[in-house]
């Protein structure tokens, strides 16, 4: 018997292993793909990925439901000469992944131009209908590159 369950175990961790990399990759361009979607401004896509009652908490504490994204999106409140990230990491713990990045704000707003970086983390949920996107943090903005 234990010349059985030693290989089956193997194996079966070796498909666990093999999934939970398919979920990194998956969830790592859900993410970069929700970058991109807000620096076009493009609602339909932000909404498609944010779970419906996501929440992001900024480094100074305020915070933003998926309602207030999307209104942000649909005016283009914000518009964005660069939203890269890098240094990306995606942990995935079951149906729970958590992407780290450090991202690059540059664009304008009414009240002026900004251009910023900040570290943020994003945490997704599997959920029937797929990834979600349920909650982000973002870093106060670093000091600017001496």
């Amino acid at each position: 018997m234990k010349k059985l369950f030693i290989p089956l175990l193997a194996s079966l961790t070796l498909a666990v292993s093999a999934h939970a990399g398919d979920d990194k990759a998956v969830v790592a361009a859900l993410d970069t793909e929700y970058q991109a979607a807000v620096k076009a401004n493009d609602d339909a896509t932000m909404a498609r990925i944010l779970a419906d009652d996501f929440v992001l908490v900024l480094g100074s504490g305020k915070t933003y439901g998926k309602a207030d994204l999307l209104e942000q999106a649909r005016t283009k409140e914000l518009t964005y000469e660069h939203q890269e990230d890098s240094q990306q990491t995606v942990r995935v713990w079951g149906d729970t992944a958590v992407v780290t990045a450090l991202l690059w704000a540059k664009g304008k707003r009414a009240s002026g131009a900004f251009d910023s970086r900040l570290w943020f983390s994003d945490v997704y949920v599997r959920t029937a209908a797929g990834w979600r996107y349920v909650f982000g943090q973002a870093s106060l903005h670093l000091p600017p590159e001496s």
